[in-house]
């Protein structure tokens, strides 16, 4: 019954066309490309893909959502990357509010203990920024909850300089980057090694974002904007409860922050229709949400603990939670796939390989 249901709501990964998707996939980022109206913006990065690596010291800075790192990068001659004196710490402006000297400063800690070991500086930004030509980013808005409003609208890049140069720490350059554009520089070594020529970048953990090549320099597709396929009355539910409506659709269809989300959702008609035994009913009733770790370690059978597994619980309701969810994983597999097709075609096809480069918990 639930798969003739499933079928009925047209949410069944086989009712969806998987080349139409694809050129419609391919549509956007065009037209994005060209300036035109898009869900697609098509971020340039200013970056291109290294031919060769040079033996060098490099400093790095990962500023995530949860965590800060710094430290130091050195590449031997065969490419290998070796990792030192590295440090990490919560994300400045996760906890409570601060300055923006506050957040130079805790990195410029780090450096000025090593700086006299490097003069390159890669800084990976896991925030929305807009990446200048000369490699630095002006900082658009701050996501997952970091408190730092003056830095937005500000230039990190020189931010970080002016705070060395405060240190007395002189002579040293930055490059501000997306985590996705580092997704797929990090595959740079290895794909040289089998004879790449094209290169993708894939993040699919809590979000989803991809970076593609275009004319030989990495482009920031911003691809969880996506929003040119067919919604489900399930997807249009999830997205009217989100924290901002309209937006990152595609993120919300296969991202790990909405497959347990998007399972509950579609499972909201189904309360009505005896599909479920009168506890599990009202257990599920008294739930706003679902978690896709929840869903995801059932499915994995990697234990027998948590409310899954309550006395209100029988066995066929497990089975029809972990087959709404299973629908959901199939569905977002299959865009996955044409979003990460789309990129490696926009890259071009040769006798070559591409290099596909995926990160995240998803």
């Amino acid at each position: 019954m639930i798969d003739a249901w499933l079928k009925e709501e047209q949410f069944l990964a086989e009712e969806y066309n998987a080349v139409e998707l694809l050129h419609a996939f391919q549509q956007e980022m065009q037209a994005g490309l060209a300036g035109e109206r898009s869900s697609l913006p098509m971020l340039p990065s200013y970056i291109k893909p290294v031919e060769q690596i040079e033996p060098q010291t490099v400093a790095f800075i990962d500023a995530g959502g949860t965590n800060l790192r710094v430290g130091l990068a050195t590449f031997d001659a065969a490419g290998e990357v070796h990792f030192s004196d590295v440090h990490e710490q919560e994300m400045p402006g996760r906890s409570v509010s601060i300055e923006a000297d506050a957040f130079y400063n805790a990195i410029v800690d780090c450096l000025a203990k090593f700086s006299d070991r490097f003069n390159r500086i890669g800084f990976c930004f896991s925030y929305p920024a807009e990446i200048q030509p000369n490699g630095d980013g002006k900082l658009l808005y701050w996501t997952k909850e970091i408190k730092i409003p003056a830095l937005v609208d500000s230039l990190i890049g020189e931010g970080l300089i002016q705070a060395l140069n405060a240190r007395g720490i002189h002579n040293k350059s930055v490059v501000l980057l997306n985590d996705t554009v580092a997704t797929l520089l990090a595959g740079c070594a290895d794909g040289q090694a089998f004879s790449a020529t094209n290169f993708v970048g894939f993040i699919l953990g809590t979000g989803t974002n991809t970076a593609a090549l275009h004319e030989g320099s990495i482009i920031n597709l911003e691809s969880g904007g996506f929003a040119s396929f067919r919604r489900t009355r399930a997807d249009r539910w999830l997205d009217e409860q989100s924290e901002q409506p309209g937006t990152h659709l595609f993120e919300k269809a296969i991202s790990g922050a909405y497959l347990g989300p998007l399972t509950y959702a579609l499972l909201q008609p189904l309360l009505d229709k005896e599909l479920f035994s009168s506890s599990a009913k009202k257990a599920l009733e008294r739930m706003d949400t679902i978690s896709t770790i929840d869903l995801s370690l059932c499915v994995g059978g990697a234990g027998q603990s948590g409310w899954l597994y309550s006395e209100a619980f029988s066995q066929s309701d497990r089975d029809t939670l972990t087959s709404l969810f299973h629908a959901v994983v199939d569905r977002a597999a299959l865009f996955s796939a044409v979003n990460v097709a789309a990129a490696v075609l926009h890259g071009g096809l040769s006798a070559q390989r591409a290099c596909i480069t995926v990160d995240g918990s998803t």
